[in-house]
């Protein structure tokens, strides 16, 4: 069954295996989401990930989730820019997330990266998500 925005279903996945305190949450993989994943790992949201290549199906992406005792460190998850409504923000007007406590990760010419980076590098992109 195809989804018509996978990075909507692998947000969803990742809050759900949250809620359900997994320890680690599988998905279908591809780039733009493992770049996703690596940033959140950079972030420390999560502990690790790798890309699983799955023989007959294609390959799999598998993130191990990380707690801060009973709770996750992930607390929130938001998909901004949708299939139906794209977000695009300049250098100037990259928001903040939770008053700078949260990640807002931007697909830009450069790939895909945090919120603070783009601004180091000045540069803009479309929104994905918001991480807190």
């Amino acid at each position: 069954m195809s989804v018509s925005d996978p990075i909507a279903d692998m947000l969803t996945r990742i809050r759900n295996a949250i809620k359900a305190r997994f320890d680690d949450v599988v998905m279908p993989s591809s780039k733009l989401k493992a770049q996703i994943a690596k940033l959140m790992l950079e972030e420390g949201y999560i502990n690790r990930y790798e890309v699983i290549d799955g023989e007959n199906s294609g390959d799999i992406l598998k993130i191990s989730l990380s707690y801060n005792k009973k709770t996750g460190v992930i607390t929130g998850l938001k998909r901004v820019s949708k299939p139906s409504l794209r977000v695009y923000c300049e250098k100037e007007k990259i928001p903040s997330v939770m008053g700078g406590l949260g990640t807002v990760v931007i697909s830009t010419s450069k790939g895909v990266m945090s919120g603070k980076s783009a601004r180091d590098l000045g540069i803009g992109g479309e929104v994905l998500c918001y991480i807190w």
